[in-house]
């Protein structure tokens, strides 16, 4: 697979990231892949990472079809799989989407920053009150995560915003 083929856009939860992605590959023609379709529930950050890694990013990396499987938040349980082409034109966005093991992989590879209340702000306006219970909780992860994994670090571009 032609590696021009995956950009890979992260960043902490209300930056931005889904409606970047969504205008990317508009532009491009690209598909796109949200990891917020593949957590698998409030405490699923690594495991949603890792999933979309060794079920999607490594297959087509190897020219082979990619899948993953989508999470079913109303029942709390695993959903239907998706299956890409091998050569899609992707465009990957989530927190977790820049990972060690997975950025040398992307042609372009974003971070996206804004103030952290900010941030919030869009988040709950976006989710609404479901998710206020759950902001410090993902927050710790997101934290965990990028020590591990230096996402913003290894992005090859960061784009803040106010």
């Amino acid at each position: 697979m032609d590696k021009a083929s995956i950009v890979l856009v992260d960043g902490r939860s209300g930056a931005g990231k889904t409606e970047y992605a969504r205008q990317l590959a508009e532009k491009s023609g690209a598909g796109v892949v949200s990891i917020d379709a593949v957590y698998p529930g409030w405490d699923g950050l690594d495991a949603g990472s890792a999933h979309i890694y060794r079920h999607l990013l490594l297959p087509l990396s190897q020219g082979r079809p990619g899948h993953y499987r989508r999470w079913d938040w109303l029942r709390a349980s695993p959903g239907e799989w998706v299956e890409v082409a091998e050569g899609t034109a992707l465009v990957v966005e989530g927190c977790g989407a820049i990972r060690h093991d997975a950025a040398h992989w992307a042609v372009e590879s974003v971070w996206l920053e804004c103030p952290d209340g900010q941030r919030r702000q869009r988040a709950l306006e976006r989710d609404g009150e479901m998710y206020r219970p759950h902001w410090e909780r993902w927050a710790r992860q997101e934290e965990r995560f990028l020590q591990i994994h230096k996402s913003n670090e290894r992005a090859l571009q960061r784009i803040w915003g106010e």
